[in-house]
């Protein structure tokens, strides 16, 4: 997929470039800096006396040594002064700049840390955000693979805001589909660490846009891509606007013009929400490639909340599934 969190340490990330959250100064600082230096060994030091200070945002590339990387992009990100200090759009510009930079020089895949959230103190929530609507931003236009790579849990946070809406979501949805099996005294088998217990208040219901019975007529016969192509037209949208929308690239959504072709789940679940399809919709057209949401499954849950609360941006979408440790939606030829 296009663009895709992983949960690795960066200098073991196979990628064209990796992004170094590099000092201002000709220094090697802590955390991602020091990492990479090390590995890289004394000769990047040496290119980075080379590039000399950097300033906030500002961005250079230069060889990558004993890495598995052909490149490191240095950038410097803002240090957190409460966002008084424009410190946001300093951000946006050092993942910006990273990104036109390893595009010029003609790579295929460039990884990144969640950079200025280490020392230099960025709320990791905010700088989350920011990461990933830059990179959303850039996608837009170019193609590249990008990866935003966490070291660990305590490095990827979402607003609480967020995470309160989505465990109550998970909270309310599981515990019905568990009293529906013991109702119907069906054994449902299930992991009790999957959805965790909260207590919150629930969403209202998506409201089902209404389909005449001509319309499901003719419609009963369709595959997944002739359904599929179908909804696109009437969406008035472009295929590349969609497989954007969808994380997915260019090659792999040619493939889906085949009347033939069997889409995995998670691919077919990110063109139902790339087409802004409500709930009814979206069961409808992955069940034309054999597909379901159940409650028992807390990735299904997950996408169910997402189309509920109306959250269609799938790198959103993403960021949610990443944290419960989910496969994250798109595809890559």
């Amino acid at each position: 997929m296009p663009f895709q969190i992983i949960r690795n340490n960066i200098i073991d990330v196979r990628a064209d470039a990796i992004v170094n959250s590099a000092d201002p100064k000709v220094f090697i600082g802590l955390g991602v800096d020091k990492a990479i230096h090390e590995a890289a060994g004394p000769e990047l030091f040496m290119e980075r006396k080379r590039i000399g200070e950097i300033k906030t945002g500002e961005a250079f590339i230069s060889s990558a040594f004993r890495l598995r990387a052909h490149y490191v992009i240095h950038t410097v990100g803002p240090v957190w002064y409460g966002g008084v200090q424009n410190e946001y759009k300093l951000l946006e510009t050092s993942y910006l700049n990273s990104l036109e930079l390893a595009f010029v020089n003609g790579c295929q895949s460039i990884a990144f840390p969640l950079i200025s959230t280490g020392t230099f103190g960025f709320p990791k929530d905010r700088a989350l955000n920011i990461a990933i609507s830059s990179i959303k931003s850039f996608l837009t236009y170019h193609d590249m693979i990008v990866y935003l790579v966490v070291f660990d849990e305590e490095s990827y946070v979402l607003s609480k805001d967020l995470m309160d809406s989505v465990n109550s979501f998970i909270d309310d949805h599981y515990i019905e589909e568990v009293e529906d099996y013991a109702n119907y005294n069906i054994n449902a088998s299930y992991d009790a660490n999957e959805a965790p217990r909260r207590s919150h208040e629930r969403h209202s219901p998506t409201k089902k846009k209404d389909r005449s019975l001509e319309d499901l007529i003719d419609e009963i016969d369709e595959t997944f891509s002739e359904s599929l192509l179908r909804l696109i037209d009437q969406k008035e949208e472009t295929d590349s606007v969609i497989y954007k929308r969808a994380n997915i690239d260019r090659k792999h959504f040619s493939k889906i013009r085949n009347s033939n072709y069997h889409p995995s789940k998670k691919t077919a679940v990110a063109l139902a929400l790339a087409i802004e399809l409500n709930l009814d919709e979206t069961k409808d057209l992955i069940g034309r490639a054999g597909y379901a949401l159940s409650h028992s499954n807390l990735f299904d849950i997950i996408i169910e909340f997402c189309i509920d609360s109306e959250i269609y941006d799938i790198y959103e979408v993403n960021s949610i599934l990443f944290k419960y440790e989910q496969p994250e939606l798109g595809a890559i030829s």
